[in-house]
């Protein structure tokens, strides 16, 4: 055997080798995100009748996402989030990623919205979970916003402090001072832990518009949360795909679809476009009314034309909602 045919068989063995360690590390690292997507606590029958939802999305083309995440503030007997969900939820939204995949949109909605529920009546927003259930907390958000909901997540709140460790802590841009629980959140851009996060996402009493500025810091949050993790370094990379996987399963439960296969590819499809821009906005309010004894919000009916004309276009790369009243 020459000495070139010995240096081509050690560099094949060399490559051979380097794939071997590649697809192993592969197999390891889906194995992990299979488990712990297979961990995740199941949502049944979470959609309403066919005949009352808008309809499929077409297709043989890029179609928009839509995700309808409930958070919940504390777990029920038994670790079960749906259990803890009850007949409320502590924070209502709706993640839209637009067929062009360069943005993501997360619209929150104020849990004391003043809206009509199909077979009640008017009531606020939180009520549907009461009178229905996930089913027609779903049905009153697709007809809010003319979309149609592919998947519903429940979310416990202390999952964000275990994805902002997994991230190695998250920055936001803070719009009020505060302090809780001798915490203390200064004005302007703040480096969160995952303790610091539960705290910063819960708090309402230390506002004069309570629920109003909460909903404000959330989005705060989950805009420095997605700018983390939407980065192409951490969608293209299956260790930190992995890493985010594990730290969600044990505070989430969630519909049939959210599958890892869904998941990879979505992030796959973010990953192509480059780091998409992260939107974030209250469905559109019109102040604060008394019902009754109930105080509530009430709807911007002109604001909320100008939304859903939005999550029709492929695209909402630049939008901006209409003035928060």
């Amino acid at each position: 055997m020459t000495r070139a045919t010995r240096v081509r068989r050690i560099v094949a063995l060399a490559a051979a080798g380097v794939v071997i360690a590649v697809v192993a590390t592969l197999g390891t690292v889906a194995a992990r995100i299979d488990a712990a997507v297979d961990g995740v606590e199941r949502v049944p029958d979470a959609f309403p009748a066919e005949a009352d939802r808008p309809a499929p999305h077409p297709t043989g083309a890029p179609a928009p996402r839509n995700y309808l995440l409930l958070g919940s503030d504390a777990r029920g007997e038994g670790g079960s989030l749906l259990t803890s969900l009850g007949d409320r939820a502590d924070a209502i939204l709706l993640v839209h990623v637009p067929a062009d995949r360069r943005s993501v949109q997360v619209i929150s909605i104020m849990r004391d919205l003043w809206v009509t529920i199909p077979g009640h009546g008017e009531a606020k927003i939180n009520a549907a979970l009461a009178y229905g259930g996930v089913p027609l907390m779903v049905q009153v958000v697709e007809s809010l916003v003319g979309q149609r909901i592919d998947d519903v997540a429940i979310v416990d709140f202390a999952g964000f402090g275990a994805i902002t460790d997994a991230v190695g802590g998250v920055t936001v841009q803070n719009e009020v001072a505060f302090s809780v629980d001798d915490m203390q959140f200064a004005q302007g851009a703040i480096r969160l832990t995952g303790a610091d996060a539960l705290a910063y996402v819960r708090d309402r009493y230390s506002f004069p518009d309570g629920d109003y500025q909460r909903v404000r810091n959330q989005q705060a949050y989950l805009r420095g949360l997605l700018d983390a993790v939407l980065q192409p370094s951490v969608l293209a990379n299956p260790f930190a795909i992995a890493d985010l996987a594990d730290a969600v399963a044990g505070h989430v439960a969630a519909t049939d679809g959210l599958t890892t296969d869904a998941l990879v590819g979505l992030a796959g499809e973010l990953a192509a476009q480059g780091t998409p821009e992260v939107g974030t906005f209250t469905l559109p309010t019109d102040g604060t009314a008394m019902i009754g004894d109930q105080s509530v919000v009430l709807l911007d009916a002109a604001g909320l034309a100008v939304v859903q004309a939005a999550l029709q276009q492929p695209s909402m790369t630049g939008f901006a909602p209409p003035a928060e009243r």
